[in-house]
Order: C-alpha cells, then structure tokens, then sequence
C-alpha cells in the first residue's frame, strides 16, 4: 500500500473533539497518513491532541506525521516527523529520532528540490501547488508542469499539498504523483467520511 495517497493534514482551528470526528471518519473513508500540524498551539498543548490522535489512530495502520516539531514525535512516540525549511535541519532531525521513523521535508523551491540529494528523508512535499489560503507564505506555485518536472528529478516520493481541492484533484493525480495532501476539503467538510471517498475515488 501507497502510504501517501491520501495524507490529511488537520486544522488546528478545531476543538479537540471535532478533530478527533474528523480523523476518525477521514480514515473510515480511506484517508491513509495523518499530519498533526500545530502552528499556534504551545507544546504542551500540541502533545494532547497528538496523543488523542495517536489514540484514534491505533489499530488502522495510518502513520502518524508531526509537523515541525521533533519534540513532540519523540514525546507522543509518533511514525515521523514533517519538516519546514526554517525547522530543525533534517540530518540532525534524523539522528534524534532513527533510521526507522518516517521523515519528510517541504520542498518550495527548484534549488531546494536540487539539494535533497544529500538529506536522509523518506519523501517531500511539494508547496505550494496551487495558491492556497491556509499557507500564504509561499515562495513557489508548481502548478502541475512544475509538479511534473519535480517528479523527474527526484526519485523520493512526493506529496503535493496546496490549493488541492476536488475541482482540480484529477489533474494532479494524473501526473503519477505519489501523494495529494488535502487540509480544507476534509476538515471543513460536513461529512468528512464521505469527502474522504469522494476524494480518494477521484485518486
């Protein structure tokens, strides 16, 4: 099994109990790695609803993923970790947490998809493919020709994430790409069960 078809990063504006529901109901629907991303919560909060997760999590086989902070995998026992390029530098990220740990790394431009040559990661993340309005800092749009073009130059795994939404999925599974990386369309569905079928049947 592909670990990153389907890779749901979750919204931190939800309350623990909605984020639980929706990681819940997005694995029933074949969500198949779950990201934790916390950019404002302070650790010790961060640490909670990863355990929750973790909890939620066990017994389906979907990874649990950190987002930028080692501490916190290392301190809830995570699967991996996701690193940003102003996080920790991945080689030193690598020797904290083994050689058995799932690491990626966000890619946001050409000279830094040049560069992940030389680091220990197990895949990237491409951002952003699209203009997104959950990460307005980008550097890079990829669009699908750039998404094309990272995919014959690096042989790890790639994640797409960014703008991805059920309008534009098809084009950019049609590319061959390892994973999409979804935050909105399953978060702020309704039903997230059901958004997470829909979208893995356009997969």
């Amino acid at each position: 099994m592909n670990p990153y078809q389907l890779y749901l990063v979750t919204d931190e504006n939800l309350t623990l109990e909605r984020l639980k529901y929706v990681v819940a109901e997005a694995v029933k629907g074949g969500v198949t790695m779950v990201q934790i991303r916390e950019k404002h919560h302070d650790v010790r909060a961060f640490i909670e609803r990863a355990n929750a997760i973790k909890t939620v999590l066990q017994g389906s086989g979907v990874p649990l993923i950190i987002n930028d902070r080692v501490d916190v995998a290392l301190a809830v026992d995570a699967d991996g970790v996701h690193l940003g390029q102003s996080d920790m530098p991945a080689s030193l990220a690598r020797q904290l947490i083994g050689p058995s740990k799932l690491l990626g790394l966000s890619i946001e431009s050409h000279q830094q998809l040049a560069d992940v040559v030389d680091l220990p990661i197990d895949y990237i993340g491409l951002s952003a493919i699209f203009a997104t309005p959950t990460k307005t800092d980008t550097l890079n749009h990829w669009g699908i020709s750039g998404l094309r073009d990272a995919l014959q130059t690096t042989s790890l795994p790639i994640v797409a994430i960014g703008g991805i939404n059920p309008t534009n999925i098809e084009e950019v599974a049609a590319t061959g790409v390892h994973g999409i990386a979804l935050v909105s369309a399953i978060c702020q569905a309704e039903d997230p069960r059901l958004a997470s079928e829909e979208i893995k049947a356009l997969l």
